[in-house]
């Protein structure tokens, strides 16, 4: 065992503070990370909250994490010390089911043991990344290119596969008219992979206040969704919509947007249920879907994309002692586009 400082919430919707947890002795294929950076993903929010459901007290949170290997249990074969590393959304699965064995561990039917506020195989609840170092079993670490600064690449680890992995199934490509809905820390990393994939993309935010960011990241259009005549200027416009915000939609005006046969992918995910009349999707064959992360094969291979087009986070680099003001302006998208704690600060 080894004892690292963390920042935690002790308790639900509490401030996050200083504290000290146990990480693990390193076993025969784990790896031993010392965290260089941890991103601030608003489901970090959600969950120190409780606005997804009951959770594990005190939480460390953080689930966008790069770093550097320090350590290598004798039977690892996939990394080595000094390997620049990342880690994602988890950190285990059953590795037996169907899902676990096609690629799609985030889907394990067992369940898959979240980075923080989950519980290992070993009964012990996990801990993210706003801490020092973070002890993983090598099949959930992926490399980080050398291409790619470590601190602009942490938030790929769930914001760059969260957009990249339905961008990629829903066929995002040339020739293809691609909308994103929000422009926040999904959203940002929505526009730049859909723009690298040869895509037409569009944004869809509520006002014009970030128009030049957009069309800088990438986006070739951006309309202000406040504005009622969007909605009749782009009707039947789109072959795919990411909705990245994590607030209730009127559903069934974005679906409008779509072109016959489009979809509508939600990687946001609102607190609250949504109300739907089932014409919008029926009337044109539209699909209305969500997705989830991706596998860690699938998020090697967005590193690797990446790094190839040169793409990494917008971030704000903080100190630990700042975490509870980045949640706040979180919250209230007072953010470009993605805080980074600085763990040397923690």
């Amino acid at each position: 065992m080894t004892t690292v400082a963390a920042y935690a919430a002790p308790a639900s919707k509490a401030p996050l503070e200083r504290t000290t947890i146990e990480r693990r002795a390193v076993r025969e294929h784990d790896v031993l990370i010392d965290i260089k950076f941890a991103g601030i993903c608003h489901s970090d929010i959600h969950q120190a909250q409780e606005g997804w459901g009951e959770a594990i007290f005190p939480m460390v949170p953080g689930h966008e994490i790069a770093g550097i290997v320090s350590e290598v249990g004798p039977g690892v074969t996939k990394h080595k010390v000094g390997d620049r590393v990342g880690v994602g959304c988890m950190v285990d699965s059953c590795r037996e089911c169907d899902n676990c064995k096609a690629g799609l561990e985030q889907h394990c039917t067992r369940g898959n043991v979240g980075t923080y506020n989950s519980v290992g195989k070993d009964g012990e609840p996990t801990y993210g990344g706003y801490s020092e170092k973070v002890v993983v079993d090598e099949n959930f670490v992926v490399r980080i290119p050398e291409g790619l600064a470590l601190d602009e690449a942490a938030p790929l680890l769930c914001a760059g596969i969260t957009t990249y992995s339905p961008l990629k199934r829903w066929g995002a490509a040339p020739g293809k008219k691609v909308a994103v809905i929000g422009l926040g820390g999904l959203g940002h990393m929505g526009v730049k992979i859909a723009h690298a994939l040869g895509a037409e993309v569009t944004v869809l935010s509520q006002s014009l206040r970030k128009k030049d960011d957009g069309l800088k990241l990438g986006a070739d259009h951006y309309y202000a969704t406040s504005d009622e005549t969007t909605f009749k200027e782009l009707a039947g416009s789109f072959d795919l919509i990411l909705s990245t915000v994590s607030a209730p939609l009127d559903f069934g005006a974005y679906l409008s947007l779509l072109k016959a046969n489009g979809a509508l992918v939600n990687v946001g995910a609102p607190e609250e249920p949504i109300a739907l009349n089932l014409f919008s999707l029926i009337g044109g064959s539209k699909t209305l879907a969500g997705s989830a992360i991706g596998g860690i094969a699938e998020t090697q291979e967005m590193l690797d994309f990446c790094a190839e087009h040169g793409i990494g986070a917008e971030i704000e680099l903080i100190t630990a002692s700042e975490i509870n003001e980045a949640y706040e302006r979180v919250v209230n998208s007072d953010v470009r586009y993605r805080f980074v704690i600085d763990t040397a600060t923690i």
